[in-house]
């Protein structure tokens, strides 16, 4: 008989090596500020924002809701980058793409 393990392995560990293999692990590191985003940037910003998609070159695309918080958030995106940033070992974001929300 082949020797099999003695316990089945994690599915965390499972899903963590095809995710290695398939070279996106830094991919989905970095695409989870999306469901982070409230956390991350505040109950006032997330009211009038929708984080949608990470771009590979780190763009983060962000919908808003009005024109004047696409001017208010564009000043504040060096802030709002490290914030996004906070979290040790993470690819970072490298900018903000911000689009109005139809």
């Amino acid at each position: 008989m082949p020797d099999r393990p003695s316990r089945p392995t994690p599915l965390g560990d499972v899903l963590a090596s095809v995710l290695a293999q398939a070279g996106i692990t830094d991919r989905v590191a970095q695409a989870s500020v999306v469901p982070e985003w409230a956390s991350l940037v505040g109950a006032q910003i997330a009211a009038v924002t929708e984080p949608l998609s990470v771009a590979p070159d780190g763009t983060l695309f962000v919908a808003v809701t009005t024109h004047a918080w696409m001017t208010e958030l564009s000043l504040l995106e060096p802030e709002l980058l490290k914030q996004l940033n906070g979290v040790p070992g993470r690819p970072p974001i490298g900018r903000l793409r911000l689009v109005l929300k139809r």
